[in-house]
């Protein structure tokens, strides 16, 4: 799986480039919860989930399916009175946390480790990996990352996940800009 810290990356990039204008406070917390929140299913493993069961790692809380519940939940509850149900602003959010939601298992199939992500759960339990796997694979809690390539794990993000995504993050910013530029001047 990538860190916490590359998927905390993924969100603000991604959140910067979806949202141009100004966000409520509470948007920054829940967009780096739901961007990290798939990896909770490590703590059932406490309680006797193994990891391949539906429920065990990389298992349903990396599905679209609950990508799809938990955005809904989020925007729906917590930004009620800021988006009103079915309005464009709350069509944009329950998107942009669906598709930051279910970046994390997608981010995760293309790590070279592990069972795969069970992206069709709970109807289908198979893991599936992406068809080229070049993301170093992180060790699960912070002794096991130190102690496991920790770094080698980073390098391998900082290449295949960060690169790409503030590259995309620029090209947004380049063309808004533009945009904005060509737009003609009130009369």
């Amino acid at each position: 799986m990538p860190t916490a810290i590359t998927h905390a990356v993924v969100a603000v990039a991604s959140g910067k480039a979806a949202f141009a204008g100004r966000m409520p406070k509470r948007f920054w917390p829940i967009a780096l919860l739901c961007s990290a929140g798939p990896d909770l299913d490590i703590g059932l493993m406490h309680y006797g989930v193994a990891y391949a069961d539906m429920w065990g790692h990389r298992g349903m809380t990396h599905s679209i399916a609950f990508a799809l519940t938990l955005s809904f939940v989020v925007t729906t509850w917590l930004f009620r009175d800021w988006a009103g149900f079915g309005s464009r602003r709350w069509w944009m959010l329950f998107t942009y946390f669906s598709l930051l939601t279910a970046s994390h298992g997608f981010l995760d199939a293309f790590t070279n480790g592990g069972l795969g992500i069970a992206f069709f759960a709970p109807l289908n339990n198979t893991r599936y990996f992406m068809p080229w796997t070049p993301i170093e694979v992180s060790a699960i809690g912070l002794r096991g990352f130190i102690k496991y390539g920790g770094l080698q794990t980073l390098i391998s993000e900082i290449l295949w996940i960060w690169v790409p995504v503030m590259a995309g993050f620029v090209v947004v910013l380049l063309i808004r800009r533009l945009l904005r530029r060509q737009r003609p001047l009130a009369q």
